[in-house]
């Protein structure tokens, strides 16, 4: 069974910081990472690999956050997800 990590954030980032430098950072690691947040009443879980997927999330400061990663390296995923974001 593949190991999982998660944690709860607040987003907290500059106007130079970018969805795509966010799926640049984590391209190399093996977890798998999801991102859960509530949008317009409904709660929305996307696959940060796909960048398809953070554009709907529509990431902005104060944002409360689930953080998910599967894979063997998901601890180093959620503190590169938690460095980026916080």
């Amino acid at each position: 069974m593949a190991k999982e990590c998660s944690k709860e954030i607040v987003v907290n980032i500059t106007e130079e910081q970018t969805i795509t430098g966010l799926s640049n950072s984590i391209q190399p690691l093996e977890s798998e990472i999801f991102l859960k947040k509530m949008v317009r009443g409904m709660i929305i879980e996307v696959n940060l690999k796909s960048f398809l997927g953070l554009i709907t999330l529509q990431l902005k400061n104060g944002d409360k956050l689930q953080v998910r990663a599967v894979g063997d390296d998901c601890e180093v995923a959620i503190q590169e997800v938690v460095n980026y974001l916080t």
